[in-house]
């Protein structure tokens, strides 16, 4: 019996370190089975179709200002694209030539683009005034030919020698095509010959500058560069490491000067080349006018002539009365009586916009609670516009939606391809990052700490309101590509972010230690450092997400109707997140008078070193701001709510929401109004003045006080002071400045924040036309 115990025991070890194995290798297989869902797209038909972006398929698009981050350049919607660019330097100034948030010119924007041919942008930089402009002209089987105009003069002429100006033209690939350099008298770079993969032959010539208005050829100096460059995103390294002073200007009859100019060839040292940089330097006295012409191989045989000098100010005439009458007959600003100034503006803004789309390509860095370390995404590609050219030129997914709000009136198609493009970064659990950092020039200009996507965190689905402006007019067909991804996300968001009970919503990602701020940060909402629930928890219900969710479905209920599906899971989920009682039950707070988060909080807090305060306890959050007002924001009200006047009294009281110049984020009673989060991070969401909320406020509004009910003269009456005061403080601050702000001081309305930031504050476009 001994023995037969022994073999007993060595069996039941057996069966047991077999199972501990077993279940070893499931939880080992589950977390690899999860961890690679993360970076598996998504399994339906692609939304961009394979091919239609290319030169064939979409040649109006295929070359653009494509590169946001740079005051002037352009590149094709190619991976690997060959790109083109301008930088200069006023000698003993500093070298521009990326958009920079501190120390960079005074102002500068594209005054008129069109989005697709044509572009015209005004650059005040210490003194001097560049006006840069693009014609695009079809032709050929590449993407077509194009020519920029580059002017230069100085804003007041002083005494003495007028300063010396340097203007660099460069042509660089990166990793693919190859570029052939044409020399005039050893020294000027005439032209780049090149030939690449999606542009196939192409030239780009280099003009001789000429005086302003056609005044005969202007002296200037010239230097080249030919080398190999380790990255687009090492560019301006790479010329400021060239820069040597010996070159000499020496105009007849004129006193010679020495200024800085690019050696001949060079590089970065211990950086080894990943493509071709071919530059030229112009070296000139301003007023000067310089004219840069590529031409496409397959367009030669119809080309009727050079798109330079009279024949491309002649085409810059043609495109610019073409732009304005556009523009007019799309928002019809004329004929609401606005005055010129405020439709320069107008023009202005949109054209910042749309100057501000760019196209990216590379690999998102992403974890999940499934993995130790971070891992590449799949390649991606992204056209998109930008929130702001010198802050944040990158995708920002729920910048996205308002952006394409704007851009759908005037472009609807290229709207559709934008919106396309953002499906089709999601994965196969549904997920799309909120922020894209494709590509080393995208990543260079952000800090490491940002550069990180976590699973876990949503975004608001603003493109959802975009969809909702798109949807009777798009296609069908193009409604079916979109329609598999657009519910994978949908239910994405409504199984990841979901409440603590039915029909309510979290938003996952806050700040866990409610010790190291005033208020832990939501940065999966969009508003950051707006305050919720004081101490995170599994508990909390946020209005927002709630409303957002509400808008979803109600949108995805349209979108089965307009494609003959059954609509009823998302109208039915739609009609309870809009029924107003459960809204009341779950979200309204009766001793604030508003509706609110709610969660496990406690109003006593401070921004203190040590803290006692009393133990928080399940409440409504008591902070009157924009997210009381999204159940108006988004719609969810019934036009005779009884709580609409409530919520019409918090935005109109002068001492909660209403100021002068917009609707302030957060109230001015608010213990956390205009507060510090940490001792290194400013208020944000904490009172300023943001146009993007107020659009929705207008675009609210404007719909009740259109719809029969009791609130409907009220709610006529805030709404037209509400346009005024937003429209014409966003309009006195861009004459002031030149530029839109990211948001703006409640007290003064003066901007602050990221600027140019002609992403969602360009909305005042809209808002101006009524046009919601």
């Amino acid at each position: 019996r001994g023995p037969g115990r022994g073999r007993t025991a060595l069996a039941a070890a057996a069966v047991a370190v077999a199972l501990a194995l077993g279940l070893a290798a499931a939880a080992q297989f589950s977390r690899w089975s999860e961890a690679s869902r993360l970076v598996t797209p998504h399994p339906a038909p692609p939304a961009v179709p394979p091919g239609s972006t290319g030169p064939l398929a979409s040649p109006t698009y295929f070359w653009g200002t494509y590169r946001p981050h740079v005051y002037f350049g352009m590149k094709t919607r190619s991976p690997h694209a060959v790109v083109t660019g301008l930088m200069w330097l006023r000698q003993g100034g500093s070298l521009r030539h990326t958009c920079e948030r501190g120390d960079g010119p005074s102002r500068y924007g594209w005054l008129m683009h069109d989005g697709e041919n044509f572009g015209v942008q005004e650059i005040r930089d210490e003194g001097l005034v560049l006006r840069t402009e693009f014609v695009k002209q079809p032709g050929g089987d590449h993407g077509g030919d194009w020519s920029w105009r580059v002017t230069a003069r100085m804003e007041v002429r002083g005494e003495g020698p007028a300063p010396l100006l340097s203007l660099f033209f460069y042509v660089a690939t990166d990793g693919q095509g190859v570029l052939r350099p044409v020399l005039e008298n050893g020294t000027r770079l005439a032209a780049v010959e090149g030939t690449a993969q999606e542009l196939g032959d192409f030239t780009v010539t280099f003009l001789p500058p000429t005086g302003e208005g056609g005044e005969g050829p202007k002296y200037a100096s010239y230097n080249f560069l030919a080398t190999g460059v380790p990255g687009l995103h090492r560019l301006t390294n790479l010329v400021q490491h060239s820069l040597r002073e010996g070159s000499v200007f020496s105009p007849p009859g004129r006193p010679r000067r020495r200024y800085l100019g690019v050696s001949s060839s060079g590089g970065l040292p211990g950086e080894p080349p990943r493509g071709q940089l071919l530059l030229h330097q112009v070296t000139l006295e301003a007023p000067a006018v310089l004219e840069v012409v590529l031409e496409s191989g397959s367009a030669a045989p119809a080309r009727r002539g050079r798109l330079a000098g009279p024949a491309l100010g002649t085409a810059l005439a043609r495109h610019a009365a073409a732009f304005e009458r556009r523009f007019e007959d799309t928002f019809g600003l004329g004929a609401r009586g606005v005055p010129p100034a405020q439709r320069r503006f107008a023009q202005a803004a949109l054209s910042e916009l749309l100057g501000g789309i760019g196209f990216f390509h590379g690999r998102s860095l992403l974890h999940s609670e499934h993995q130790e370390e971070p891992v590449p995404g799949p390649e991606a590609a992204l056209l998109t516009a930008v929130p702001s050219r010198s802050c944040f030129p990158r995708g920002f997914l729920w910048d996205e939606g308002f952006h394409l709000l704007l851009l759908a009136r005037w472009a609807p198609a290229l709207a559709r391809d934008v919106l396309a493009h953002w499906l089709d970064l999601m994965n196969t659990d549904g997920w799309i990052p909120r922020e894209q950092i494709l590509g080393d020039e995208a990543r260079a200009r952000v800090p490491p700490e940002f550069v990180l996507q976590h699973s876990e965190t949503a975004n608001p689905p603003t493109l959802l309101l975009a969809l909702e402006r798109l949807l009777p007019d798009a296609p069908l067909p193009y409604l079916r590509r979109l329609s598999p991804r657009l519910r994978a996300w949908f239910s994405w968001l409504n199984r990841t972010q979901a409440g603590p009970e039915p029909l309510t919503f979290r938003w996952r990602g806050r700040d866990t230690d409610p010790e190291r701020f005033l208020n832990p940060k939501t940065l999966a909402s969009g508003l950051d450092d707006y305050p919720r629930a004081s101490h995170p928890s599994a508990q909390e219900r946020h209005l927002d997400l709630r409303c957002w969710m509400a808008l979803g479905a109600r949108v995805l209920a349209a979108l089965a109707e307009r494609l003959g599906e059954p609509p009823v899971p998302y109208r039915d989920m739609a009609v309870a997140l809009s029924d107003n009682a459960l809204l009341d039950r779950l979200h309204w707070a009766p001793e604030l008078g508003v509706f609110a988060d709610f969660g496990n909080h406690s109003a006593a807090v401070a921004l203190r070193w040590h803290r006692a305060a009393p133990a928080p306890r399940p409440r409504f959050v008591g902070a009157l701001g924009y997210v009381s007002l999204f159940p108006l924001l988004l719609q969810l009200l019934r036009a005779d709510s009884p709580r609409l006047p409530a919520l019409l009294d918090a935005m109109r009281g002068e001492g909660q929401l209403w100021t002068p110049f917009g609707l302030r984020s957060l109230a001015r009673d608010s213990p956390w109004y205009l507060q510090r989060n940490t001792e290194h991070d400013p208020p944000y969401w904490r009172g300023s003045i943001w146009v993007n909320i107020n659009f929705l406020a207008l675009r609210a509004l404007h719909r009740y006080a259109r719809e029969a009910g009791p609130h409907r003269d009220r709610t006529a009456e805030v709404y037209r002071e509400l346009r005024h005061n937003l429209v014409n403080n966003v309009f006195r601050q861009y004459e002031a400045t030149g530029y839109l702000w990211e948001h703006y001081r409640d007290s003064d309305g003066v901007g602050q924040g990221c600027r140019p930031f002609a992403g969602w504050s360009a909305l005042v476009v809209l808002a101006m036309a009524e046009d919601y």
